[in-house]
């Protein structure tokens, strides 16, 4: 009687991948090893082969017996080890699933506020933080002799400015340098806003860190007016605070903006009770010698800026007290946003 030894052993391989009890397993081992099994029957096929037949009978069936002991003793350790855990383990539990996480506070209202500004017309484009003195500096209009410009508040790189030999690149200080080389790349009209990390040696504590973050805004064209710049911020709080935001523009100073202004809201829409009046940001009309750094045609162009401290924003909206909440990591903070 002709056997296919190949055949029973590739069926014996698939079968064994299904068992996954010590019942099954001893039904296994019964249906090939036992009295009434198949390696028996071959074994029993012997009386009835021909001569040249039973070596043949006889290889296989020994073959076959190997390798379903083989098979059950590498399948019982298997088993066992599923039988213990079973034990220990109640798998029919719902399981215990990995906590999802999601975009960091100071990302969502990042986005947040380059969104508003998209919606009402403005690209938002990203500008290097790695940048040259005359970017972040003179191009702005901040003299040599400015404060900002010492050591004391700036990080200065160890390597030298490939555009002016023995000075040193830098660290930005402000998005503001984003300004000056979207204009020396772009002619108007311009409605771009700045997002990014700024740098600063300060000390860190409840209300400064030496990395934070800002958002730039630009807009030139031949008309523009302060009138426009008020009408712009003011549309931008209503939809960043709410419809009741009370605003006040306050006359300032900046090197780059003239005039210039800053930005307080009334600290009562946001249950503040401690101060009247809270800073945002800062604002202004482009002052003629920046457009003239960066080769815009003497009074053709008029231009209006701002900017804002994303830290500062949230702080305010979301009624956070320290601002080194936001790099602490502690999860306890992050998922209440």
């Amino acid at each position: 009687m002709p056997w296919n030894f190949q055949e029973i052993e590739a069926r014996i391989k698939t079968e064994v991948q299904t068992v996954g009890t010590p019942q099954e397993l001893e039904a296994f081992r019964l249906k090939y090893l036992g009295k009434k099994g198949l390696v028996h029957a071959v074994f029993a096929s012997l009386g009835q082969a021909a001569g040249q037949e039973k070596a043949a009978i006889g290889k296989g069936a020994n073959d076959l017996k190997k390798l379903v002991e083989e098979l059950i003793e590498a399948k019982a350790g298997w088993v066992k080890a599923a039988e213990k855990f079973e034990e220990r383990a109640d798998i029919s539990l719902p399981g215990a699933g990995q906590a999802l996480g999601h975009t960091h506070l100071l990302t969502q209202t990042m986005q947040e506020i380059t969104l508003i500004f998209e919606r009402m017309g403005f690209i938002t484009v990203e500008t290097p933080e790695i940048e040259t003195e005359f970017h972040n500096f003179t191009g702005l209009n901040i003299p040599v002799d400015h404060p900002s410009r010492d050591a004391f508040d700036t990080f200065y790189l160890d390597a030298e400015d490939p555009s002016a030999k023995g000075r040193r690149l830098l660290l930005r200080s402000h998005t503001s340098p984003g300004q000056v080389r979207i204009m020396k790349e772009h002619k108007p009209p311009l409605a771009v806003i700045v997002p990014g990390r700024v740098y600063r040696p300060d000390a860190v504590d409840a209300s400064h860190s030496f990395m934070f973050h800002q958002v730039e805004g630009l807009l030139v064209d031949e008309k523009v007016s302060f009138c426009e710049l008020k009408g712009l911020l003011q549309e931008f709080c209503r939809r960043f605070f709410g419809p009741k935001v009370v605003m006040r523009f306050r006359p300032h100073f900046f090197p780059f903006t003239e005039p210039s202004a800053e930005v307080d809201i009334d600290a009562g829409i946001l249950g503040i009770e401690r101060k009247k009046w809270l800073e945002i940001l800062g604002c202004g009309m482009v002052n003629p010698r920046v457009f003239e750094a960066v080769g815009y045609s003497k009074g053709k162009y008029k231009g209006l800026a701002f900017g804002m401290g994303v830290e500062r924003m949230a702080m305010l909206k979301y009624g956070i007290n320290d601002i080194r909440l936001f790099y602490e990591n502690d999860v306890r903070f992050l998922r209440q946003f």
